[in-house]
């Protein structure tokens, strides 16, 4: 219990090689938890699985494709999207904490700092100030002095804004095509056919036509630039 209060209250100063074996482990296995939660939070994994779920909401195709194959998709163009960032991770912290250069601790702060960085630049300023002004840290003059911790949050809303306005775009199309059809199923008398059991093949064909899954793919990428 020491040893981790040491090494919270002087992140900077600690170094997980000195740790108790049981120490580590019970680390290690945190981490291991946090993984997923990460994954969703601090990578571009919410804005691109929102947006697949507004193409199939939009389709109408119920479950299809199914969830796992969306999060699949949501995961492997993260894992794309992302692929810069990773690799001046690997570059900056990875390589030197192997060649001994940095310790443990070192290391992670710096691919702490290499990630919030990237955050940052897509962060809204207005959520960051939100954040800042919250946590009480009036002190901090330029965005790459506030917290990892801080900017988190800040970085999740502005991709769930996003991924919301992106998602709006790609349903509005299938709306209108909703419209179309129940107008012309009004005029010709047949109200009490849904229109739903219509307007989805003509939504498909649509999305078919248009090469959907490329242009969501490329809109999601490009929208990180």
């Amino acid at each position: 219990m020491t040893d981790l209060l040491n090494l919270f209250a002087d992140p900077a100063a600690a170094n997980l090689q000195n740790l108790s074996p049981p120490v580590q482990t019970a680390l290690v296995l945190g981490l291991t938890a946090l993984i997923p939660i990460a994954l969703m939070t601090t990578t571009c994994f919410t804005r691109v699985v929102i947006v697949l779920s507004f193409v199939r909401q939009g389709l109408g195709t119920q479950q299809v494709p199914p969830n796992l194959v969306l999060t699949g998709l949501a995961m492997f163009l993260t894992l794309f999207i992302m692929q810069p960032v990773f690799a001046e991770i690997d570059r900056e912290a990875l390589r030197p904490h192997v060649r001994r250069e940095l310790n443990t601790v070192q290391a992670l702060q710096k691919a702490a700092d290499v990630h919030k960085r990237w955050m940052l630049r897509h962060t809204r300023k207005r959520d960051l100030a939100l954040f800042i002004h919250l946590s009480g840290q009036t002190q901090i003059q330029e965005p790459e002095q506030t917290p990892f911790l801080t900017v988190v949050p800040a970085f999740v809303i502005s991709e769930l804004k996003t991924a919301f306005i992106m998602g709006f775009c790609v349903y509005l199309p299938f709306l209108m095509v909703d419209l179309v059809v129940s107008s012309v199923l009004t005029s010709m008398g047949m109200v009490m056919m849904p229109p739903v059991t219509i307007s989805a093949p003509f939504k498909v064909l649509l999305f078919v036509l248009a090469d959907g899954w490329h242009l969501v793919t490329h809109a999601v990428a490009a929208s990180y630039g």
